[in-house]
């Protein structure tokens, strides 16, 4: 099976995910850990002093992370956000594998809902199409799991206290798929990508985007 990991590298930057594979690279850094900590942690950061929540690592003024915890409070699903039925579990499907950040009770016995928790920014508007990936991934390894349809999945990013719903919409699923059959498919240094994503990348110099001559960008 393939861990949700290389399902997500595979659709963001598929030579990411061979350089990754490559190194057997498999950690999760400190500074990311320590992002995904704050998911658990919002009933007291909502009235958190400035100077509490400067010492931590949100992407957001104090008084702006405040109001998007109290935003997030008065949504429905906050209870069940801060109190989930299981959290940092490993869910395996027929196709994938991998930790699900929190699993949320379904509602009036209807299914349970994955989350997943990102690190970084969110786009303006739903979400990045491999952390898409990876929420689906996880909503159909749960579904194998429990045998029952798992409609939608939950993207968190707790460095900003926002919270994005990911339904698997037919468009959606055939994006897991390719980012399947591209992660399965790698046997060799996939096409460069070379545009913005590879400004961060931990690879980038072994990579070599960013590095090519004029003469053989014009071939």
């Amino acid at each position: 099976m393939t861990p949700f990991s290389d399902l997500a590298a595979a659709a963001y930057c598929p030579r990411q995910l061979y350089y990754r594979r490559r190194e057997d690279d498999r950690r999760v850094p400190d500074e990311v850990r320590e992002r995904i900590d704050l998911a658990f942690r919002y009933p007291e950061l909502v009235d958190a002093s400035d100077a509490v929540l400067r010492r931590l690592p949100i992407r957001r003024s104090p008084a702006a992370y405040r109001r998007n915890l109290v935003r997030l409070r008065e949504r429905d699903v906050y209870d069940r956000l801060v109190a989930p039925a299981a959290e940092r579990a490993f869910h395996a499907g027929r196709d994938c594998h991998g930790i699900v950040h929190k699993v949320l009770a379904g509602v009036d016995d209807g299914p349970p809902v994955p989350v997943i928790c990102s690190p970084g920014e969110p786009p303006e508007r739903g979400v990045w199409e491999h952390q898409s990936v990876r929420a689906v991934a996880a909503a159909k390894a749960l579904a194998w799991e429990r045998e029952r349809r798992v409609p939608r999945a939950l993207v968190e990013y707790p460095t900003v206290g926002v919270l994005r719903s990911v339904r698997l919409t037919t468009r959606r699923k055939a994006t897991y798929r390719r980012a399947l059959r591209a992660a399965r498919a790698i046997d060799g240094p996939p096409a460069r990508v070379d545009d913005a994503r590879c400004s961060g990348c931990t690879y980038r110099e072994t990579c070599g985007t960013g590095r090519r001559s004029l003469r053989s960008l014009l071939g």
